[in-house]
């Protein structure tokens, strides 16, 4: 992306996740003002391993990221993203591998954490503020054409766009949505996640083969996403346990349980009882006490990711079930082509209200479509797809699901919105991209 001189507006994002500090650092490369605020003390990530799919990957090599991230990450060359499918019951056969042996299909395996400091490392400090809650957000009352933001601590800040990055428990969306959030829906899926190092499961007999190509065991309502990182170092194993028999935001959480809590790890062994030698390696390789993650989506989709000058992105416009691993994906999208549109030389403060809408037109339909597939594919790893638990043709139900994540043409987003707003007149119509 290439920089443009200083934007007569400031863009204040909410939220120094991922999504936010991608979008900060391609602002900032582009030469846009922005201020970051986060809510807590220091930028961090909850979580263990993340997998970014090869369509981001062509985003952080775009923003000219790439190569410090993979150096700072420890992480060597890109490598297939795709899975190997195995039954979780019995010898674990394998039944089904998702084709990625295209070179466009390489991605990333790594720590949540260390994929944050990476990010840390590039981001200019000066335009971070830290312990910034954000309660609400409101216009301005000296300037209807500023937006301002309220913290907890009983501060504001006032600026020309507000993104919010906040997460799937978004304040921001609160605002996109009218001052009501119905949004906000427990998906009826849990997720054990845990760090094993690798040498402790090949002493214990593990024998499926991690390092090509990462593993999917595949079950009755549960299913494992297993798959190496730090230079294989460590096995990142997320076990989901999902209930199909009623619709997701029908069942709530008890009134104040955590979203993430530790459990023993006898809870997890129970969960997976009975199933294959590999898959009770893994359990019985687990901490004595792993986390426990009650998936929440955002749900129903929001109709718009806009008001006025106010976007969201990431978990907070589309919090997603993490199924095809593309939710982090989905959120550097979104700061790619907010990034894109808010630098182009035709973009000002006149127009930023249809710029923004440009940015939902075309990002809504696309993360809302990797939202439907990633709850479809659960249901299919579950045994609840159109084969049921006849594990021999999986095969049909994925064909293509991931390539349409993978091969999507960023680009070709960023000049359907650039030609929305020439047709609007936004943008004047004698210019190129």
């Amino acid at each position: 992306m290439a920089a443009h001189p200083r934007k007569g507006f400031e863009v204040a994002i909410v939220g120094g996740g991922v999504c936010g500090l991608t979008c900060a650092v391609a602002l900032q490369k582009a030469g846009v003002p922005v201020r970051l605020f986060e809510a807590a003390p220091a930028f961090g990530e909850i979580g263990a391993g993340i997998g970014i799919g090869p369509n981001a990957v062509r985003v952080l090599k775009d923003i000219g990221v790439l190569d410090a991230i993979l150096q700072k990450t420890g992480e060597g060359d890109l490598r297939a993203r795709g899975f190997v499918y195995h039954p979780g019951v019995g010898e674990h056969r394998a039944v089904y591998t998702t084709p990625a042996e295209d070179p466009v299909d390489r991605g990333i395996g790594m720590h949540r954490a260390v994929f944050l400091n990476a990010l840390v490392s590039i981001v200019d400090p000066s335009v971070s503020q830290f312990n910034k809650r954000c309660v609400s957000v409101a216009e301005s009352p000296t300037n209807p054409k500023r937006v301002l933001l309220s913290f907890l601590d009983g501060t504001t800040h006032e600026a020309d766009i507000v993104l919010g990055a906040d997460g799937i428990k978004s304040s921001v969306r609160k605002y996109v949505l009218g001052g009501i959030d119905d949004r906000l829906a427990f998906s009826n899926t849990v997720a054990y996640r845990a760090l094993i190092p690798y040498v402790k499961l090949k002493a214990a007999g593990f024998r499926t083969d991690l390092v090509e190509v990462p593993a999917c065991f595949v079950g009755p309502s549960k299913h494992l996403i297993v798959f190496p990182i730090k230079n294989d170092e460590i096995v990142n194993v997320v076990a989901f346990s999902a209930r199909y028999d009623t619709p997701i935001g029908a069942v709530k959480l008890p009134d104040g349980a955590a979203w993430v809590q530790e459990v023993t790890r006898e809870e997890v062994q129970q969960e997976y009882k009975g199933w294959g030698p590999d898959v009770s390696i893994l359990i019985d390789h687990m901490p004595e006490r792993p986390s426990k993650w009650s998936i929440h989506v955002v749900h129903p989709p929001l109709e718009s990711y806009v008001k006025g000058r106010v976007a969201l992105l990431g978990d907070a416009a589309h919090g997603m079930l993490p199924h095809l691993g593309a939710g982090a994906g989905q959120g550097i999208e979104d700061a790619y082509l907010l990034a894109r549109l808010l630098s182009h030389p035709d973009t000002s403060i006149d127009n930023m209200e249809e710029v923004l809408r440009a940015y939902t037109k075309v990002r809504q339909p696309r993360a809302q479509m990797v939202w439907d597939r990633s709850y479809r594919i659960g249901r299919i790893y579950d045994g609840n797809g159109p084969h049921g638990v006849d594990w021999d043709y999986i095969g049909e139900g994925l064909d293509g699901m991931f390539h349409s994540v993978w091969r999507h043409g960023l680009n070709d987003d960023f000049e359907a919105a650039v030609r929305a707003l020439r047709e609007g007149r936004a943008f004047p119509a004698d210019n190129g991209p």
